[in-house]
């Protein structure tokens, strides 16, 4: 287990202090994937290394596995030598000069444990097998592939039997086909060895497909916390309905209930059925998110004309294969909608808008967001 209580991490610059973690806090069960997700900046990385003993906090507590690592109270601080982690770097910090074994092999050499060659070896052979870098023991580890330096980074993390896994953007180097290829591999090669990892990304794909609990930050601060579907489909703040994905913004004002669990808002292009991820009480402002996959385009007005129902104009049409993406115009709002390939809707096309209401959420506005 992980937990992370009121950690304060600040760095001084020229105009006042960069607050990098505000009082973070969150707990990770044994054995579970926990991805730190968000932009550049936002304090991720920081978090990571102050996890790892590479950054000294400021403020707050850290445990592993039940033993307190850092505690500003305590006045305690253990070294990242002394800590039961592996990390991975976003440059892997492979030595160059070094064989695929000894890569492996040297933090054991330099460690603590005091261990025989003849255990030196059956943990390196051993963690290559299980990164499928066996039999290549002996190769300079500068003739090595992308994606098998990234696998060597990885055995030499896990080596010293870690109880807590870092990794720090460690696919990012690689081609778009290679990461999605390492995507799956990594995250099958943690499920085997169950052992708790901490990942760090600003790619929201990695973090849906490969994590248990995502943790999204901004600003130094973590705005929610949860399973990858939960953050997807029921963000609790504008940032992280805009951050995770793409969607529509749409600002409206609560009118109230219409059956269970549903709410009406009235915005200036019209009412949407949606619902809330908390109460709000009629005529609370608010702003309505809508993933584009869940906007359903039709070239005329449905039976009935059911509340929620807009009509638009097709601005822009753009064939990407496995769907068609639209820019739709209804009035001086642009909304953005994934069609199925085979649409045929032109610029300047009439249609009509459907919003599922169990797939429209209203969330809290927070400071300024699009119209």
């Amino acid at each position: 287990m992980v937990k992370i209580t009121g950690l304060v991490r600040v760095f001084p610059a020229e105009r006042g202090a960069v607050v990098a973690c505000d009082r973070i806090s969150f707990e990770i069960p044994p054995g579970r994937f926990f991805t730190l997700l968000g932009p550049s900046g936002c304090g991720k990385t920081t978090t990571l290394r102050c996890i790892a003993g590479l950054e000294r906090p400021d403020d707050g507590e850290i445990m592993l596995d039940q033993v307190t690592v850092y505690s500003a109270r305590q006045r305690l601080f253990v070294p990242p030598n002394q800590r039961s982690i592996g990390m991975v770097f976003q440059s892997y910090a492979i030595w160059p000069h070094m064989t695929v074994f000894d890569n492996v092999a040297f933090p054991l050499r330099v460690g603590r444990m005091r261990l025989s060659s003849a255990e030196i070896d059956r943990r390196v052979r051993g963690v290559l097998a299980v990164v499928r870098l066996d039999g290549l023991e002996q190769r300079p580890a500068t003739k090595l592939s992308g994606g098998q330096q990234q696998r060597l980074a990885l055995a030499r993390a896990l080596v010293r039997e870690p109880q807590v896994l870092l990794l720090d953007e460690p696919l990012s180097n690689l081609d778009a086909k290679l990461r999605e290829q390492m995507r799956l591999e990594l995250r099958a090669l943690q499920r085997q060895l169950g052992i708790t990892t901490i990942y760090v990304t600003h790619d929201q794909v990695e973090a849906l497909a490969m994590s248990n609990i995502i943790a999204v930050m901004h600003d130094g601060r973590i705005m929610q916390v949860g399973p990858p579907r939960e953050i997807y489909e029921r963000p609790q703040s504008p940032f992280v309905a805009d951050f995770i994905g793409s969607t529509n913004l749409i600002r409206g004002r609560v009118a109230g209930p219409v059956g269970v669990d549903l709410h009406r808002v009235d915005t200036t292009h019209g009412p949407i059925i949606c619902t809330i991820t908390e109460g709000a009480a009629p005529q609370t402002d608010v702003l309505v998110s809508i993933r584009p996959e869940d906007v359903v385009i039709r070239d005329g007005p449905p039976a009935g004309t059911p509340a929620g129902t807009w009509e638009a104009t097709v601005e822009q049409v753009v064939f990407l294969g496995e769907s068609v993406d639209c820019r739709l115009a209804v009035g001086e709002l642009i909304l953005r909608a994934h069609a199925h390939p085979s649409v045929r809707f032109r610029r300047g096309d009439r249609v009509h808008l459907e919003f599922n209401p169990e797939r429209c959420i209203a969330i809290r506005p927070e400071g300024d967001a699009p119209a």
